[in-house]
């Protein structure tokens, strides 16, 4: 009789202790340092998102975040290296609009936005702003703009960080409510997009307030409206679209974090934890406020509920504007 229970009873043993083992070993994590994936160049917002929050989050948890740049193809080289990565908690990344919008553009993209990833956290959310060289264009006002490209249909062009991103939609956006002609000229990120603004190479670009108000303090950028419902704090005096000639305009660019699907619950609540403390941080608060950044957080269940949201929106403004990869 003994003998019968013998080994269930072992195999019950065992079992608990491998789960101990493995409830140990992720309340070990972090042993090493994390990458942490911006799927575009160095210079744009979400970098610095990245950069700002890694340096906050190393100091809770003990470690180091090493930004590793994978830009191409409107985020998607990063997004599908990240969706291959080991599920250990030790390569994450971050994604904008991009994640929501990308699956209505590529016919044969290698990765599933929602299947195969893990949502940790949506981060903050970031204004673009409709920013002009004034040596190139002397646009004073949204009215300004629009008046110009109805004068001169497709003559003139706005830059973007790539087909797809939020920077490119509210160009898009922009361009169907205003009932005008304007050229998109997408670029691989934002900072080769705002370096040809500055050399005088495009006309107009709805940039990130984070890479556009240095340019905008020096005098070379103008800045004539951002996209959001509310004015930014980083830009008070600049009125947001909707009040500068275009009611009920609202574009607004998110970032979040993910991990590969399958990193364990324990790690995927302890990186949670770790950006929400960083994001209430007092002094990464007054970092983000002073480049534009709004600090939003949340759980991971918000996160997968909001991309999923944002997918549906995003696949109709595509549909739409009929938006084609170039």
């Amino acid at each position: 009789m003994h003998r019968r229970f013998l080994k269930p009873l072992a195999a019950l043993c065992a079992a608990g202790a491998l789960s101990g083992a493995v409830a140990a070993a992720h309340a070990e994590y972090p042993e090493r340092p994390i990458t942490w994936v911006v799927p575009f160049p160095p210079g744009g917002a979400m970098d610095n998102i990245a950069r700002t929050l890694g340096e906050a989050m190393g100091r809770q948890l003990n470690t180091s975040f090493v930004v590793e740049n994978r830009a191409g193809a409107g985020g998607n080289i990063g997004a599908a290296m990240v969706s291959r990565a080991k599920p250990d908690g030790y390569t994450i990344m971050i994604a904008a609009n991009g994640m929501a919008v990308n699956p209505a553009l590529y016919d044969n993209l290698n990765y599933d936005p929602q299947a195969d990833f893990a949502p940790i956290s949506l981060l903050a959310i970031v204004p673009n702003v409709l920013v002009t060289n004034p040596q190139r264009v002397d646009s004073k006002s949204i009215a300004d703009v629009i008046a110009k490209a109805k004068e001169q249909p497709g003559h003139y062009t706005f830059a973007s960080a790539g087909v797809g991103t939020s920077i490119h939609l509210a160009g898009e956006l922009f361009v169907s409510m205003a009932g005008i002609d304007m050229l998109h000229v997408p670029y691989k990120g934002s900072g080769p997009a705002v370096a040809d603004l500055l050399g005088g190479q495009v006309d107009y670009m709805f940039d990130s307030v984070t890479s556009a108000k240095p340019h905008i303090m020096s005098g070379k950028l103008k800045a004539l409206a951002v996209t959001t419902a509310k004015r930014s704090s980083a830009l008070p005096d600049v009125p947001t679209v909707a009040e500068a000639g275009l009611p009920g305009y609202e574009l607004t660019p998110w970032f979040a974090a993910f991990a590969p699907a399958g990193t364990p619950p324990e790690i995927v609540a302890k990186l949670n934890a770790a950006m929400r403390q960083a994001l209430s941080d007092a002094k990464v608060k007054t970092t983000m406020d002073t480049i534009g950044v709004e600090p939003i957080g949340g759980t991971p269940e918000e996160l997968k509920t909001y991309l999923a949201k944002e997918t549906i929106q995003g696949k109709k403004l595509v549909q739409e504007r009929n938006i084609k990869l170039q």
